[in-house]
């Protein structure tokens, strides 16, 4: 059993993302006024990212990989049926108005990546607390100033992935590949197979 774990450990036949901790759980406003909660997006993988709904050349960088990964998980991941979904969450408390305007700006379908908001209390807790990104709306600029990045839940409410920082991969590569191996798991770390998922998570069998 000990040379069967080491070899686990040094061969790793199967990846997976770390179990990060859980993602807070919400109750936001989408750009027509209704309410989205986190249990809306259960059995879902969703991947977020946060921004003030003002925010045009600052932010087209982020957009374009909030797109880039909507397509290319559409193309290239076998979900098999497992919903994938975007969210971005403006982080200055818009109008609906507002909020629809930056996500048409964004290019978001609304459906399957939408903008949501909340009043700053509820924000400073999910977004800063829950997500721990920081943002500030008073800053020298007059612009709001935030922590760009992305974060992707896995549909038990886990957070699989935090990408905060540019690496040698950009982030759509990394995030489109990271949704294919949450994908897997979710696919086949059931019955049998769930143990040798869990050695993976044991022996941190990380991407």
């Amino acid at each position: 059993m000990i040379v069967a774990a080491l070899a686990f450990a040094v061969v790793q036949p199967i990846k997976v993302l770390p179990r990060v901790r859980l993602a807070p759980g919400f109750a936001l406003t989408d750009s027509q006024g209704a309410t989205v909660t986190s249990e809306d997006a259960r059995g879902a993988v969703t991947l977020y990212t946060f921004a003030p709904s003002t925010c045009t050349t600052d932010c087209e960088a982020i957009n374009a990989t909030m797109a880039e990964v909507q397509r290319r998980v559409a193309a290239e991941v076998d979900l098999e049926g497992i919903p994938f979904q975007l969210i971005t969450i403006a982080i200055d408390s818009p109008t609906s108005g507002e909020l629809a305007a930056a996500q048409q700006r964004s290019g978001a379908d609304g459906t399957r990546w939408q903008w949501l908001t909340a009043d700053q209390i509820t924000l400073k807790s999910v977004v800063g607390s829950g997500f721990g990104r920081f943002f500030s709306l008073a800053s020298t600029s007059g612009a709001p100033s935030f922590d760009p990045g992305f974060v992707l839940v896995d549909g038990w409410g886990v957070v699989r992935g935090d990408y905060r920082y540019q690496t040698i991969a950009t982030d759509a590569d990394k995030i489109v590949s990271h949704v294919g191996i949450l994908a897997d798991e979710v696919r086949y770390g059931h019955g049998a197979a769930s143990v040798a998922y869990e050695a993976a998570h044991l022996f941190l069998c990380y991407p």
